[in-house]
């Protein structure tokens, strides 16, 4: 049995992204998920108990912005921290007025991540 029975939720449309966080969030012994897309995330959303949410915020179809709502729509408790190359202001304000926990700039450090998810899973 894993030490966390966090679950954490990686949504990117890049498989890249996906396979090196969720390969680093399982070492850590969480339960992780990917989604290579918002449409996808959010029927996973609806399925399962998702402890915190790591999205991209430019993916095609559904920008992460837009799943953030839709996932508030859907009344889950999942924190959330946004992912993105382009660290407009405007977006990380965007992001953090619909409830976003943290905001993550690619390329990101492989420790920034691990504290930002620590920190997400343990705010109240």
């Amino acid at each position: 049995m894993a030490k966390n029975t966090q679950h954490i939720l990686v949504v990117d449309d890049e498989k890249d992204t996906c396979l090196l966080l969720s390969q680093v969030l399982e070492k850590e012994g969480y339960d992780v998920d990917t989604a290579s897309s918002g449409k996808e995330a959010l029927s996973i959303l609806k399925k399962k108990k998702i402890n915190l949410v790591i999205t991209d915020l430019k993916m095609p179809e559904m920008d992460g912005l837009t799943f953030l709502r839709e996932a508030r729509k859907l009344k889950s408790k999942a924190k959330f921290i946004m992912m993105t190359a382009y660290g407009e202001i405007e977006t990380y304000l965007d992001a953090i007025n619909l409830g976003a926990f943290d905001y993550l700039v690619k390329p990101m450090e492989i420790s920034d991540v691990r504290i930002a998810v620590k920190k997400a899973l343990q705010a109240h």
